[in-house]
């Protein structure tokens, strides 16, 4: 069993979490950088490629031209890109890694604070515990996960912590409020940053799309109706626009707002019914469906069923 610390009973961090739940955590931050650098990149080059083609010829360089050159190794950048992320699996090692990550996560809490299905102090719920991470571990390792204790670069036995088992040895008030303080509302806290920031975002991806939106309507207006400016203007700002748009969908600002918003209201409601009226008994059911709460499923379902 893994030691990563001695908690005093009355807090338990994210350094108190299994080392398995640590290297997902880690890996599905890099993959989910690499996912993202490599979608920029690719529109980036889009935009370079399609103002290259949009400029005149200019002088030729013996056979070759400098704008028809730029634009093929842009275009090829694109390509290569596009194929490159095929191979490494990015974006599917970023969400598997990320569905790891937050199962080991709710596992643990749930274990350490009795939660449902550990609700009783048992001598089989470490067992239970083992049985039930093995069988979603099991799961995702069928969809591609890369289970990093076959390779050796996280021992066996990383599954559980010395902190696990102390909050979980102490009476029920101590562990309601370590989980009220240290996950519950820390987790509201994080959907309360996440939607801030997607806020902020999707007012700048917003009029920065209008923004560019208007200029190609102003060009091909003074285009149509007087001496504007060349065609490929018009084109250039579209380009741009798409580009803003595609980058913009990929991030999903906007559903994850309203997702976000919904949980935080969720957990904030559930915080104060832990706090007063849910006793011990209810207890192993309410962490259960707190946990359910926070779950990356929940959150997908209500970003795509967002208004």
């Amino acid at each position: 069993m893994e030691n990563r610390g001695s908690p005093n009973g009355t807090t338990f961090r994210n350094e108190d979490l299994p080392a398995l739940f640590h290297h997902a955590d880690r890996a599905a931050v890099a993959r989910q950088r690499e996912s993202v650098r490599a979608v920029r990149a690719q529109l980036v080059l889009l935009l370079v490629a399609a103002a290259a083609s949009a400029l005149p010829s200019g002088v030729a360089l013996g056979a070759v031209r400098p704008f028809g050159l730029l634009s093929l190794l842009a275009y090829g950048g694109v390509l290569a890109i596009g194929v490159h992320s095929t191979r490494r699996r990015a974006r599917p090692q970023w969400q598997l890694n990320r569905s790891a990550a937050e199962f080991i996560k709710s596992l643990a809490w749930r274990y350490a604070v009795h939660g449902a299905p550990f609700g009783a102090a048992g001598a089989d719920d470490e067992e239970l515990y083992r049985t039930r991470l093995e069988s979603g571990l099991d799961e995702l390792r069928k969809m591609g996960w890369a289970d990093p204790r076959q390779s050796g670069e996280v021992p066996q036995g990383a599954e559980m912590t010395v902190p696990m088992e102390q909050l979980r040895g102490r009476v029920y008030a101590v562990r309601r409020d370590t989980y009220v303080r240290d996950r519950l509302i820390e987790q509201r806290n994080w959907y309360r940053r996440r939607t801030e920031t997607s806020r902020r975002a999707t007012a700048l991806w917003s009029w920065t799309i209008v923004l560019l939106t208007a200029l190609g309507l102003l060009s091909a207006l003074f285009r149509t109706f007087g001496p504007g400016p060349a065609g490929t203007l018009p084109a250039l700002l579209s380009a741009a626009a798409a580009a803003a748009i595609a980058w913009h969908e990929m991030r999903r600002h906007h559903p994850l707002i309203e997702a976000h918003t919904l949980i935080e209201q969720d957990l904030a409601a559930m915080m104060v019914v832990m706090q007063t009226t849910i006793t011990e008994d209810q207890w192993p059911s309410a962490v259960y469906e707190t946990e359910r709460y926070v779950s990356p499923q929940h959150t997908d379902w209500l970003a795509r069923h967002s208004s």
